[in-house]
């Protein structure tokens, strides 16, 4: 997990987090932020319509 105090300073090391790890951002307490690809961009649906 890496922390940052403010969303400013997390957008500045963003090429430099490491995939399927978590970020905590201090000033939004309750949101933990996942870098894991199917949980961040799923969940994927398999059928067509």
């Amino acid at each position: 997990m890496t922390a940052f105090p403010i969303r400013a300073v997390m957008a500045r090391y963003l090429g430099e987090i490491t995939w399927e790890t978590e970020v905590w951002v201090a000033d939004a307490p309750s949101h933990l932020i996942q870098f894991n690809g199917e949980r961040f961009l799923g969940p994927y649906n398999n059928h067509s319509h």
